[in-house]
């Protein structure tokens, strides 16, 4: 009998023959195309040092939430933070969480019950997908964006419906049409649970994300914020009604089960947000690079039409192919872009692509070169 570890040897040497194994690496000094620091706010020293006073303001905290929040871990800073971001978010309250990956599993697992129905667009995140699975209801996923394809599974499913979009996709950087679909799921009475990972202090009021900034907020049925991208920190919240919000904390095994974020955690949010309503600037300062970033890429007309339409710091440009991805990756690794491939089987076949994130502080010159090197690359 074959042991465990022959097993386990045999499926990474068949990833590395596909030519798409993982592995970790430390960074290189490159100039940053590839983090979701969209905004800056992880590396901000000012942010770092109002982060540091307003912690030390807190008097002898604990060094560690000490269990989970319904054991040892709550406190009355995370009370009252979430209350502030529900209030932020235009919801009756938030929930906060240790990061998005546990929000968006925590939500799928535990509201849908069997005999619901749950449609999701193919693109969303690994976790929602994940939440999904854990779930005992019915699971479909409808084309990406494609809302005559989720009226078509509307009209089947059956039981509570819940149907599950992102504001911006992590892949592609292009956004669900909200709108339209709450249109649907109002017409068919389902509820639509929209992850707002990538909009978080990038659209609306202080950073509250798309739905706000649409108005739209109230017709949806929960909200899924992350701290960890734009806003520079870590952790999430679902934000939502009240019925809601004491399901979760009574059915939602990955908020019950798991011990809270420590108090500094929960500080960094808030004070991410302060400094976020301090400098509105910077939200306008990236859409600003994402336009030229745009009007330089339609220059190259190599380079034009093998990006995906997108309005959002992710900019994905489809090469197809694990290894042709990967050398072109590993060309503008060497002139100093620390760009990554995004391979099969995280997108599917042909569909492989460099994912260029972009941010506050890439400077107009470093853009104007990451485009110049990427089109001699590609040739």
């Amino acid at each position: 009998m074959q042991n465990i570890e022959q097993k386990l040897a045999l499926q990474l040497a068949a990833r590395q023959a596909a030519g798409n194994l993982r592995f970790l690496r430390l960074p290189e000094g490159m100039i940053d195309f590839c983090s979701n620091d969209y905004l800056g706010l992880a590396r901000n020293q000012e942010l770092h040092r109002q982060i540091g006073e307003a912690y030390a303001w807190e008097g002898e905290p604990l060094n560690g939430a000490t269990g989970s929040r319904l054991i040892s871990g709550n406190s009355q800073y995370a009370v009252e933070l979430e209350t502030w971001l529900a209030s932020l978010f235009k919801a009756d309250k938030a929930l906060v969480f240790n990061s998005g990956y546990a929000a968006n599993t925590a939500i799928l697992s535990a509201v849908p019950q069997k005999g619901d129905t749950i449609l999701y667009d193919e693109y969303i995140h690994a976790s929602l997908k994940e939440g999904a699975r854990l779930s005992f209801a019915g699971r479909f996923a409808f084309r990406h964006n494609n809302l005559d394809d989720l009226e078509r599974r509307l009209k089947k499913a059956s039981g509570s419906i819940f149907v599950v979009a992102e504001s911006v996709y992590s892949m592609d950087g292009d956004s669900a049409p909200l709108r339209e679909m709450l249109d649907l799921c109002e017409k068919y009475g389902a509820h639509l649970i929209w992850d707002e990972a990538h909009s978080t202090g990038l659209w609306g009021t202080n950073g509250n994300g798309l739905a706000c900034e649409m108005g739209l907020q109230d017709r949806i049925f929960a909200r899924i914020y992350t701290f960890g991208k734009a806003m520079g920190v870590h952790g999430a919240c679902i934000a939502g009604s009240q019925t809601l919000i004491n399901y979760l904390i009574n059915f939602a095994r990955p908020f019950i089960y798991t011990t809270a974020l420590p108090l500094h955690s929960l500080v960094s949010i808030r004070e991410a947000f302060h400094f976020l309503d301090k400098h509105p600037e910077l939200p306008p300062q990236l859409h600003g690079k994402v336009t030229f970033f745009k009007q330089k890429a339609s220059a190259y007309l190599s380079l034009g039409s093998q990006f995906i339409s997108s309005g959002s710091p992710i900019q994905a440009l489809v090469i197809g192919g694990n290894e042709k991805t990967k050398s072109v990756a590993a060309q503008m690794q060497q002139a100093g872009f620390d760009v990554r491939p995004i391979l099969a089987p995280t997108v599917k076949e042909g569909e492989e692509r460099l994912r260029i994130c972009l941010h506050t502080f890439n400077t107009e010159q470093e853009i104007s070169h990451l485009l110049e090197h990427l089109t001699s690359a590609l040739q």
